[in-house]
C-alpha cells in the first residue's frame, strides 16, 4: 500500500487517538478512519440518525476490494472482536451485506452483516502477539455490506449499544468531545456544495467576500455531480455567466458524461483564491445566540477532525434545512391542506394537494444504467430484492425510479428509502436478465447517495406558493425567474395499484415566467441565515417549478450577492430588502 503524507498524517492522529482505548485494554476503530478504503465507500448521509459515517461495499454485486489498515496495541493477549453492522435486507434468506473481519491475515470466524437495524456483532476473537495489527473487511458479496465501527476488548461483553449513550462512548474511548479543534473565521459560510451552493460561493467571492464552503462529498454539485448524474434544468435568469460555471449539458440523466462538466464545476470553483473549499466536510450543529447564528461546527468523514467556522452571515444549502433546523429556524414539512393557500387543482384532487394536511413530499430517486457487451454476463436472483421488484424488469432507471411513502420521513428514514430503492433496482435488474435479450447487459453504474426533491422547507418573510406562479407575480423585489412548468410528483401506485411503489408519476402545469421574491430566501426569525436550493421558503406545491437546479443557482447567486450589501452596510439580510434593495436589484442587475 502506497503510503503517502496525507495518509502518514492520518494514521499518527489515530494512533493517537487509540493511546487511552490501549491503556484500557479496548480500542475502537471508526471504519471510515481505515488508511486503505479497498473498494469500499465512505457513506455519510445517515450520520444524524446512526451516528457516524461508514464504510460501505457497494459492488453492484461484485465483491469489492478489502479495505485495511493498521494500529499498534502496547499489549499482547487475546481480544473479542466486534463490528457494528446491520443486515439491511433482513427476511427468510441470506443476507445480502455478508462481509468477514481479517485480522493479521486471518479471516475471524463469524461472517457479518446479519442482524436488522444497527448494532454490534460479535466477528470472534483473535490473538495479538504483536504490536503492529491490521485490520482488514472482505466482502463477500458486492451487494452494500456495511461497516460502522471494529472494537477490541479482552473482555466479551458487547460494546455501548444504546442509542443514548452511543456518541459519548464513542468519544470517550477515542479521546474526542465534540468541541472542534480549531475556529476559522469567514465574510460568509456556505454548507452545501450543490449547484445552489456553488452559485452563493462563487457570487459572494466575486463581490470580494471571503467564502468558506462546506459540503460533505469530494466532489461539487450535489443531485447535478457525477455522483448522482441529474442534469441541470430550468432558466439562467439573470446569472447566467455564473451557472454556466457550475452547470451541466443536456445529457440523459445517469449518463457517464457527467463527469466531464465534474471537471468543469470543481475547476471553477477551486479557481476562487478567496473561496475556501471544504470537501469532504459533513457540518453536524450550527449555535444560535438571540436568534443570531455564531458559529457552523463541521467534522471530516474520514479523519474525523472537526473545525468552527465563524462568519456574520450564513447561508443553508444543505437541501435538508440543517443549519436553519439546529439554529432553531421556523420550517415546515409535508403537504399543505389544499386549503391552506388555495392551491387545490380538482382535475387532480388528492394527487397534487390534499383535503388535510400530511407527510407526503416528492420523493428521493436513485438513479442507474447498464451497458450492453459482446458476451454473456450473469446476475444472481435475489430473494431479498424479489419481495420488493415483484415482477418489474429494466436495466436502466431515470429520474421516475422514486420513493415516496406517508409513513416515511425523507430525513429520518432515508437510509431505509435509500436501501428500498437499491433492492428495487437489482431485482428489477436481476428479472431483466431472465429475458434473452439482456443476456450481455451488466451493471455499469447505481448511484448509492439519495438524490432527493424534498425535505425541510424554511420560513421566510415570504412563503412562495402556486398562486404566485397562476397570478404570474411581479414582486417588487424579484431576484429569481423561471419558465419552466410546475412539476410535481406522486408515487404512481397511488392511481394504479399494479405499479410498483417505486415508481412514480410527474403532474405538469404550464406556466409563463414567473418570479421569487428575494424575502424567500433568507429565515424569519433567524436574522443572519440565507437559505438557497430546495429548503428556501415555499409551500409543497410552490416548491414544484423551482425546485430544479438552475433556479436553485438562481437562489444561490441571489443570496450571494446580497451577502455583499450586507457587509458593505453591516446589516442583516432582511434590511437588503427593507434598506437597500434598488442598490442590491442595480447590482444584479451587473451579473448578466
Amino acid at each position: 500500500m502506497k503510503m503517502t503524507l496525507s495518509n502518514l498524517l492520518l494514521t499518527v492522529c489515530t494512533l493517537m487517538l487509540f493511546n487511552k482505548s490501549i491503556a484500557q485494554k479496548e480500542v475502537l476503530i471508526e471504519a471510515e478512519r481505515f488508511i486503505d478504503k479497498g473498494g469500499w465507500v465512505i457513506d455519510p448521509q445517515f450520520v444524524e440518525q446512526m451516528g457516524s459515517p461508514y464504510l460501505m461495499a457497494h459492488g453492484m454485486g461484485v465483491p469489492v476490494a478489502n479495505a485495511s489498515t493498521s494500529i499498534q496495541f502496547n499489549e499482547e493477549g487475546t481480544y473479542h472482536v466486534w463490528a457494528r453492522t446491520k443486515n439491511w435486507a433482513p427476511g427468510n434468506w441470506d443476507a445480502p451485506g455478508q462481509f468477514k473481519i481479517i485480522v493479521n491475515g486471518k479471516a475471524l470466524k463469524n461472517t457479518l452483516g446479519s442482524t436488522p437495524g444497527w448494532s454490534w456483532e460479535y466477528a470472534g476473537k483473535t490473538r495479538v502477539t504483536s504490536t503492529d495489527v491490521e485490520i482488514q473487511l472482505s466482502d463477500l458479496t458486492g451487494f452494500n455490506g456495511r461497516c460502522d465501527a471494529i472494537y477490541f476488548s479482552q473482555s466479551k461483553k458487547m460494546p455501548q449499544d444504546s442509542d443514548s449513550k452511543l456518541d459519548t462512548w464513542r468519544k470517550s474511548l477515542l479521546s474526542e468531545t465534540s468541541i472542534p479543534e480549531k475556529e476559522q473565521a469567514y465574510d460568509l459560510v456556505v454548507t452545501g456544495g450543490g449547484i445552489a451552493g456553488c452559485a452563493a460561493a462563487i457570487a459572494a467571492a466575486e463581490q470580494g467576500l471571503r467564502v468558506a464552503l462546506i459540503h460533505d462529498r469530494p466532489v461539487l454539485g450535489g443531485n447535478a455531480s457525477e455522483e448522482i448524474r441529474v442534469h441541470t434544468l430550468g432558466i439562467y435568469g439573470k446569472f447566467e455567466r455564473i451557472l454556466k460555471m457550475i452547470d451541466t449539458k443536456h445529457y440523459p440523466n445517469g449518463s457517464f458524461e457527467a463527469k466531464y462538466d465534474q471537471k468543469k464545476r470543481d475547476k471553477n470553483v477551486k479557481k476562487f483564491k478567496n473561496i475556501d473549499l471544504f470537501l469532504n466536510w459533513r457540518a453536524y450543529d450550527a449555535t444560535a445566540k438571540n436568534n443570531v447564528i455564531t458559529h457552523v461546527d463541521a467534522k471530516h468523514t474520514a479523519s474525523g477532525e472537526r473545525i468552527r467556522f465563524t462568519a456574520p452571515r450564513f447561508v443553508d444549502s444543505t437541501g435538508d434545512g440543517w443549519i436553519g433546523f439546529w439554529a432553531g429556524a421556523d420550517f415546515s414539512y409535508g403537504r399543505e391542506s389544499a386549503t391552506t393557500y388555495g392551491e387545490e387543482w380538482d382535475e387532480w384532487g388528492e394527487l397534487w394537494s390534499p383535503e388535510e394536511a400530511d407527510n407526503f413530499v416528492m420523493g428521493s430517486s436513485l438513479i442507474f444504467q447498464s451497458t450492453e457487451t459482446n458476451e454473456t454476463q450473469t446476475f444472481p436472483h435475489l430473494l431479498w430484492a424479489a419481495d420488493i421488484a415483484e415482477d418489474h424488469q429494466s436495466v436502466n432507471g431515470e429520474w421516475y425510479w422514486e420513493f415516496s411513502r406517508n409513513d416515511l420521513h425523507q430525513i429520518h428514514d432515508a437510509e431505509e428509502i435509500r436501501d428500498h430503492m437499491l433492492r428495487a433496482i437489482y431485482g428489477s435488474f436481476s428479472n431483466a436478465k431472465k429475458l434473452d435479450k439482456n443476456k450481455n447487459y451488466k451493471l455499469e453504474w447505481v448511484s448509492y447517495l439519495v438524490g432527493k426533491r424534498e425535505s425541510r422547507r424554511l420560513i421566510g418573510d415570504h412563503i412562495f406558493t402556486f398562486n404566485d406562479v397562476k397570478n404570474l407575480t411581479k414582486f417588487k423585489d424579484a431576484v429569481v425567474e423561471e419558465s419552466r412548468e410546475v412539476d410535481v410528483h406522486f408515487q404512481s401506485n397511488l392511481k394504479d395499484s399494479s405499479v410498483p411503489d417505486f415508481l412514480s408519476t410527474a403532474i405538469f402545469y404550464e406556466t409563463e415566467k414567473y418570479y421569487i421574491p428575494y424575502r424567500s430566501l433568507y429565515s424569519k426569525n433567524i436574522e443572519n441565515l440565507f437559505m438557497a436550493g430546495r429548503n428556501f421558503s415555499c409551500s409543497h406545491i410552490g416548491l414544484g417549478g423551482p425546485r430544479v437546479m438552475l433556479t436553485t443557482g438562481q437562489m444561490g447567486a441571489a443570496v450571494g450577492i446580497a451577502s455583499a450589501i450586507c457587509k458593505k452596510y453591516n446589516v442583516n439580510p432582511r434590511e437588503v430588502y427593507t434598506h437597500h434593495l434598488q442598490e442590491y436589484l442595480d447590482l444584479i442587475e451587473k451579473q448578466r
